[in-house]
């Protein structure tokens, strides 16, 4: 049978991050992708240039028309702008009892913000409570309070290693009462990194919908955005932060 998913997340116009990004990955690994915009943004590789907030009814109106008629096996949010929709995004979600991986983005690749400072209290302490799994990459990670955080986090954090330095880029999942599991890849010399983020997290929320367990979800999805980052780390698609080629570089990854 095949697997649904739901992205909840802002508009990429150019085509490399957000729900554009999430759909791409949903399709790329077997699952049949839905979405509720949050948020249209103007941008490029270079930056983002304007951000418009989508109207709060609209945004829970697409949520439930999704999950009342495509139930998704697996939500993945993403991009959120403000406390409003943060807090819109927990209600539409109130009966949903299916796996949920929470990308808190904050800044773009190319520094833009895109989480108002409103909105990362309702984030932390409204919304990652009630997810599976929360994506943060190390300065995100910061802004919910570091190390802090994460001893008092109820929920599994997947921390991302790609701001750091050195010749791997460590992730690790902490999952609350186990020891935490670092995983290692090197890294790949590239300007092409705009919407891995999204893409890992997508790639998480898709194993989830065809049945993985958590860890092996995260694994799987490690992998194959290392694969994908190496396989369009030499193309020239823009001037800034090029973006990832899902489906067109010839990777193929196996579905169950």
């Amino acid at each position: 049978m095949l697997r649904i998913a739901l992205t909840i997340a802002g508009s990429d116009s150019g085509g490399g991050a957000g729900i554009q990004a999430d759909l791409k990955t949903f399709l790329s690994l077997g699952v049949f992708g839905t979405s509720a915009v949050t948020a249209i943004t103007a941008q490029n590789t270079r930056g983002v240039s304007a951000v418009h907030p989508v109207p709060i009814d609209v945004v829970k109106g697409q949520i439930h028309a999704v999950l009342t008629d495509l139930p998704p096996a697996a939500i993945k949010i993403g991009m959120l702008a403000t406390a409003e929709l943060v807090l819109a995004v927990v209600d539409a979600l109130a009966d949903y009892e299916g796996p949920v991986v929470l990308d808190p983005v904050m800044v773009a690749t190319s520094g833009d913000v895109l989480l108002s400072p409103d909105a990362v209290g309702a984030l932390r302490d409204v919304l990652a409570p009630r997810c599976s799994l929360i994506t943060p990459n190390l300065p995100e990670l910061q802004v919910l309070g570091g190390a802090a955080f994460l001893a008092q986090a109820c929920v599994p954090v997947l921390v991302k290693g790609g701001h750091d330095d050195g010749a791997e880029v460590l992730d690790t999942l902490y999952i609350p009462g186990e020891a935490p599991k670092t995983w290692r890849h090197l890294r790949v010399n590239t300007r092409n990194t705009h919407g891995t983020g999204c893409t890992l997290s997508a790639a998480i929320a898709a194993r989830l919908a065809l049945g993985d367990p958590l860890d092996a979800a995260v694994a799987f999805a490690l992998d194959h955005l290392a694969q994908l980052i190496a396989a369009s780390a030499d193309h020239g698609l823009g001037a800034g932060h090029g973006p990832l080629l899902h489906g067109l570089t010839g990777l193929r990854t196996p579905t169950p």
